[in-house]
């Protein structure tokens, strides 16, 4: 693997404040999401671009409605995506949690969360960005677990195409051969300690990245653990300065790649 499976550092963080100021709709009529728009347009205005929004296991939440309004206030159309089929997991599961046991069949034994279930609602929300939407570009974010998915639909083989520009953070549950099969420009946040994307899957990483010979960029931000791009202690300087440059890195990303 690219990158380690999922374990308890993806549901430890702190709960940021703010009020969210997007919506909650339906993909597909079935799949919940949040959408933001761009400050002073509409949900309903047609876009050139848009950003997918695949979040770690915590799912749709006040963190990631908050950055979701943070890219909307830099011209882009944000969707959350539930990719969890509203069965995310609450912030800070007991040590005991079974997250091998959630991830393969879910909190009620009869809702997965392996990539066979999740890739037709990543499927069916890039459908809704680019027809309801009229992104004719979408660029995604993917936190933790959802960089597997993002990694998945980055590629020219259909149906796993549609992601034309990817940011991924603190990546979990990458295969090399999902990350060696994208066709688009990736740029990476990778903690200093992280035991799912430690050093030496980060430098496989970017030897696979390398050889794909597309534009790819890797962010080390020190001081840092899983998940800080995400759910970092804005109360603490090192760990508020790297969840801001990250979300920088991430726009930066965006404006010279998905423009």
């Amino acid at each position: 693997m690219a990158s380690n499976q999922p374990s308890k550092c993806c549901v430890v963080g702190f709960r940021h404040e703010g009020e969210p100021t997007g919506s909650m709709i339906k993909v597909a009529d079935k799949w919940d999401a949040y959408i933001a728009a761009p400050t002073g347009g509409s949900t309903q205005k047609k876009t050139g671009k848009a950003l997918l929004f695949l979040p770690d296991i915590i799912g749709i939440w006040q963190n990631s409605k908050l950055m979701a309004d943070q890219l909307a206030a830099q011209g882009y159309l944000t969707l959350v995506l539930d990719i969890f089929n509203g069965d995310p997991l609450p912030l800070n599961r007991p040590d005991d949690f079974d997250f091998m046991g959630w991830m393969t069949k879910g909190s009620d034994g009869q809702n997965p969360h392996t990539k066979e279930a999740v890739d037709p609602i990543v499927q069916a929300a890039i459908k809704t960005l680019r027809e309801e939407y009229g992104a004719e570009r979408v660029g995604a974010l993917g936190y933790c677990f959802g960089a597997k998915s993002l990694v998945r639909h980055m590629t020219t083989t259909p149906p796993f195409t549609g992601i034309d520009v990817g940011f991924i953070a603190h990546p979990s549950f990458v295969d090399e051969e999902e990350l060696a099969a994208i066709n688009g420009p990736l740029a990476i946040a990778a903690a200093e300690t992280d035991s799912i994307f430690p050093a030496e899957k980060r430098h496989k990483s970017e030897e696979i990245l390398k050889e794909k010979g597309l534009p790819y960029q890797i962010n080390l931000y020190s001081g840092v653990v899983h998940g800080f791009a995400m759910r970092a202690d804005l109360s603490k300087r090192q760990e508020r300065y790297a969840r801001e440059q990250a979300f920088a890195q991430a726009v930066s990303w965006f404006g010279e790649y998905l423009e």
